[in-house]
């Protein structure tokens, strides 16, 4: 699976951005999806994840009610919206995938296939 992350960008405090992530190589829709992130000094952290059947979504506390994950299965894109966006959420946002029984919890940093990040940068 090869995973492209696109839609990074400078935003405003309070601002919106919608970050999308390209799949190619197998079957988009047997894998979990996860979006993670990492600010500089910090590790990388879970932001949301996805799963298409059964159907799944979850968000970190820090994303819920502001982002949204979502996927397109006919265009093997996944999406992370996210809005009323803060300074605290300035970080390179890497997509992942997984397959179900990898034993990896969605939540962990542990995905098998990674994009190469997108910056995220949100100022004042």
């Amino acid at each position: 699976v090869q995973l492209q992350a696109s839609g990074g960008g400078l935003v405003q405090d309070g601002g919106s951005l919608r970050l999308s992530c390209a799949a190619s190589g197998r079957t988009f829709s047997r894998y979990v999806m996860g979006w993670f992130r990492q600010a500089p000094g910090k590790e990388r952290e879970f932001v949301a994840a996805i799963r298409w059947s059964p159907s799944f979504t979850d968000y970190a506390d820090s994303a819920k009610g502001r982002f949204t994950i979502s996927w397109d299965v006919a265009k093997s894109t996944v999406y992370l919206q996210m809005t009323s966006l803060k300074l605290e959420d300035t970080a390179v946002y890497y997509c992942a995938a997984d397959t179900p029984d990898s034993g990896t919890h969605y939540s962990r940093p542990e995905y098998k296939y990674w994009g190469q990040g997108t910056l995220v940068t949100v100022s004042s």
